[in-house]
């Protein structure tokens, strides 16, 4: 099993914990869990990659990213080969509203723009990192082994996220940018959804 990983500071980092609710809704629906963490895993390989075409004069983002990518698909060849072997189909999946919801938020002009990214890239990861650790000692052995062994590499994600968004703006305006879409990721993390996804919010009715 992976040496345990403080999540401490991505508790502290995020505006609440995942309700107990989502749990026992994953719980309930594994094979979708790991069809929609496998998309998780392929979107956000592609939210780097767009990034790093994007912002081609930023090398410790090109850099850190480009590992970032990597690892994200390496996450994803090993979410498909869990589901091959236990015989999960991969149909297309509608998207949650979580991410889409988020980027709402995204001011439209330059850096803003990047900023506002760069911190919805690390509340995504360490949102991603705090559900792991959550279902872990609830799921079988060999998921319970794979999402602690995702937990190093997730929580390096959302530092490096954070750490970008500090670099590409100040202190005090990546401080008060969080605090507004902090607010509104415990909004969705908290609220009702009619479809289990893995950023999915609290089951209706």
């Amino acid at each position: 099993m992976s040496k345990a990983v403080d999540i401490s500071p991505i508790l502290e980092f995020l505006a609440c914990p995942t309700p107990r609710a989502w749990v026992d809704w994953a719980l309930q629906n594994q094979d979708i869990l790991l069809i929609d963490h496998a998309n998780c895993e392929k979107k956000a390989a592609s939210t780097a990659l767009n990034l790093m075409y994007r912002y081609v004069e930023h090398h410790e983002l090109l850099n850190k990213l480009s590992r970032l990518a990597r690892e994200e698909l390496r996450h994803f060849e090993q979410v498909i080969a869990i589901m091959n072997q236990r015989g999960v189909d991969y149909p297309q999946l509608g998207a949650a509203r979580y991410a889409g919801s988020l980027r709402k938020e995204v001011r439209t002009q330059e850096p803003a723009r990047l900023v506002d990214t760069l911190l919805i890239g690390a509340i995504i990861e360490a949102r991603s990192c705090e559900r792991f650790a959550a279902l872990a000692p609830e799921l079988d052995d060999e998921l319970q082994r794979f999402y602690l062994s995702l937990l190093k590499s997730e929580s390096r994600h959302f530092r490096d996220y954070l750490k970008l968004a500090e670099e590409a703006s100040s202190a005090g305006e990546v401080e008060s940018r969080l605090s507004v879409l902090l607010e509104r990721e415990r909004e969705l993390v908290e609220s009702p959804d009619t479809e289990f996804r893995f950023h999915s919010g609290v089951p209706s009715g």
